[in-house]
């Protein structure tokens, strides 16, 4: 068995500060999804591009979202997950975008006009290891810093 150790506040904000790509997961009418995105981190907040018109879209604009960043090691049976909850709303003051655009725009992979900003301004923020005697952030593959 390995050792499930719970994250510090400042680990996972760390954590979460350093990834480019995790999950959201949100309900809609039809049930949940989950939506995998490339985020940045401005502020207090995630930051994420998505089309008016996607899933995350039409239902993400003031509602309730989790958002999952992980990385796992299955070699050596270690990994790890922060979880960020909260509420999402639409940036359009154009002060806040371009505070966005020269801090850490995000950029995303998928093709396609993706011009709608969500910000999930995160009021729950937990984090889970396994495995003991390794510090997740000196094994990132790629760590972003701003």
């Amino acid at each position: 068995m390995l050792d499930v150790i719970d994250l510090s506040p400042v680990q996972c904000e760390q954590l979460l500060r350093a990834g480019i790509a995790g999950r959201v997961a949100l309900s809609t009418p039809d049930g949940p999804h989950i939506v995998p995105v490339n985020f940045s981190v401005v502020g207090d907040a995630i930051i994420v591009r998505t089309s008016p018109y996607s899933v995350l879209g039409t239902h993400g604009r003031d509602a309730v979202l989790a958002f999952e960043v992980d990385q796992f090691d299955h070699d050596r049976w270690r990994g790890w997950s922060v979880v960020a909850r909260g509420r999402a709303d639409v940036v359009t003051d154009p002060l806040d975008l371009e505070r966005i655009r020269t801090t850490w725009e995000p950029r995303p992979w998928a093709a396609g006009g993706r011009n709608l900003y969500l910000r999930v301004r995160w009021t729950e923020l937990t984090g889970r290891q396994v495995g003991a005697d390794w510090d997740p952030l000196e094994t990132l593959p790629v760590r972003r810093a701003v």
